[in-house]
């Protein structure tokens, strides 16, 4: 697409939505990639814990290609370690952006099992994120992804309070409500989201549930997959294979 088709289709758009005061991620995508045609595709995850290593790839490439600030307080998409102990206590730690970390205070002989979960937005089928926004500035966009306009969001946190799972924060630049979005800059170019194409085990896989021959579909049919806080009937579509009861 050359500058002057870009600028007819962008007029084109402001005109058609009365739009000037910021755009959704949505719209960018239509108009940056006309082939996009987001009610094609519903989106999610599959993890699979038994595959996760804790080497902190995930969290090196959420990092660098979102602009993430900085840890600890900062994260898209983090790897926590469960450690369970003879004793049936359980331990929870979040692990660096190195990889794993020794386990503090913990001998190989007290430990049971010792496993990895990756953790990001659910991209829930029904965000109480979306339900609170007072300005709608965190919608779900067509294909299934839970998206925030930085242009209307007013950082009032409402939705950082509302999300059941830990997984937004508000940026300490923009100072507007961030979060992963399965790199939605690069879903709508077909590639893959940052994370899942650096895992070396491919414990992360994503595709399209409206496809059962995707890598998702595959998956989601051939394990048993469990959801987090499943009582919270968020309908979350990252889809955990091997994952342990202690897990919430």
């Amino acid at each position: 697409m050359d500058r002057r088709d870009f600028l007819r289709r962008l007029c084109l758009l402001i005109a058609s939505t009365g739009m000037t005061g910021g755009m959704s991620a949505a719209a960018w995508a239509r108009i940056i990639h006309k082939d996009y045609d987001a009610s094609r595709h519903y989106y999610g995850m599959g993890i699979d814990v038994d595959k996760c290593i804790g080497c902190g790839r995930c969290m090196q490439a959420c990092k660098t290609e979102n602009a993430v600030p900085a840890p600890p307080f900062y994260f898209r998409t983090w790897v926590e370690r469960y450690v369970i102990k003879t004793d049936r206590s359980v331990t929870v730690s979040t692990i660096s952006t190195e990889g794993v970390q020794p386990t503090d205070g913990i001998v190989e002989k007290d430990m049971v099992r010792s496993f990895f979960v990756p953790k990001l937005c659910n991209q829930c089928a029904h965000p109480p994120c979306v339900q609170v926004c007072p300005v709608g500035a965190t919608f779900t966009s067509d294909d299934g992804v839970v998206l925030v306009d930085t242009k209307r969001c007013i950082g009032c946190r409402y939705c950082i309070q509302a999300c059941p799972y830990g997984v937004r924060y508000l940026h300490p630049v923009t100072r507007v409500a961030d979060k992963c979005n399965f790199c939605y800059h690069r879903l709508v170019r077909g590639l893959l989201p940052a994370c899942v194409e650096v895992c070396p085990t491919q414990a992360r896989l994503f595709g399209d549930l409206k496809s059962v021959a995707s890598p998702l579909g595959r998956f989601v049919r051939m394990n048993k997959v469990h959801v987090l806080k499943p009582y919270l009937n968020t309908d979350p579509k990252v889809y955990y294979a091997n994952l342990d009861g202690e897990v919430n």
